[in-house]
């Protein structure tokens, strides 16, 4: 079973006395364990796509199943249980909190839910990710000391604090230089290799979409490409139609 699957699913925006169709019936499926790309041109429909995997926002028609579980049937309290259990969020802007420091802004949202871990390991499993990021030396720096690229690994951390199947970053390297870029998307591939933690993210960049294991490029709001990348065979292609064709 797909940990990710949307089926047919649109999405309009009203603009003034306008619609503008985000989405035209969007469909493909996403496996655990994955490092996926969602890719094309801007006004394409990425941030879309990945605000309706992570339940901030709700599809116009068609369906959105998170691990088995569709989600326009949830009511506010069960999608704020799988947003908190299920899903972790890398923001292009970082968003992290300017008062808090490295640590705090990692523990923050394991402070917002249920605790599930004592203190001790709760603390233990945090100093872990801040070391597996490469921040063991300024966990007690507040973000206005920190570098745009380490302001990222302080992001890539607490979206993994909570343990979530699935982490979504949007155009998590947009706002950093190629060369941070780059040890960004080599830092994120390395903890879904390590965490098994499926991976989904949005890129116009193709160096970026290089390393993903699975791509799905849209257009106009509908996908033209979906493929997984096999490094013997070099990727198998599935169109539209659902039909399996040559690699792409």
């Amino acid at each position: 079973m797909a940990l990710v699957e949307l089926n047919n699913v649109t999405k309009v925006y009203p603009l003034g006395k306008t619609e503008v169709h985000a989405l035209k019936g969007v469909n493909f499926e996403i496996d655990k364990g994955e490092f996926a790309s969602i890719t094309g041109p801007s006004g394409s429909g990425k941030s879309t796509i990945l605000n309706m995997i992570g339940c901030i926002d709700t599809p116009t028609d068609g369906q959105v199943i998170i691990d088995g579980v569709e989600t326009g049937g949830l009511r506010d309290k069960a999608l704020t249980r799988l947003r908190h259990k299920s899903l972790g969020f890398i923001f292009q802007s970082f968003n992290l909190i300017p008062v808090l420091n490295v640590y705090e802004n990692v523990e923050f949202p394991v402070l917002l839910g249920k605790r599930t871990q004592n203190k001790k390991e709760q603390a233990e499993w945090i100093d872990y990710l801040i070391d597996a990021v490469g921040l063991g030396k300024w966990r007690t720096h507040k973000s206005n000391e920190l570098s745009g690229g380490q302001r990222q690994r302080v992001a890539i951390a607490r979206a993994l604090v909570t343990k979530p199947s699935i982490v979504m970053a949007d155009e998590p390297t947009a706002n950093l230089d190629s060369v941070t870029s780059e040890a960004i998307m080599d830092l994120m591939r390395q903890m879904n290799r390590e965490l098994e933690t499926t991976i989904i993210f949005s890129t116009h960049d193709p160096d970026v979409v290089k390393i993903a294991d699975h791509v799905i490029k849209l257009q106009d709001g509908l996908v033209v490409d979906d493929f997984k990348v096999d490094s013997n065979a070099g990727g198998t292609s599935i169109n539209s139609s659902g039909l399996v064709g040559a690699g792409a």
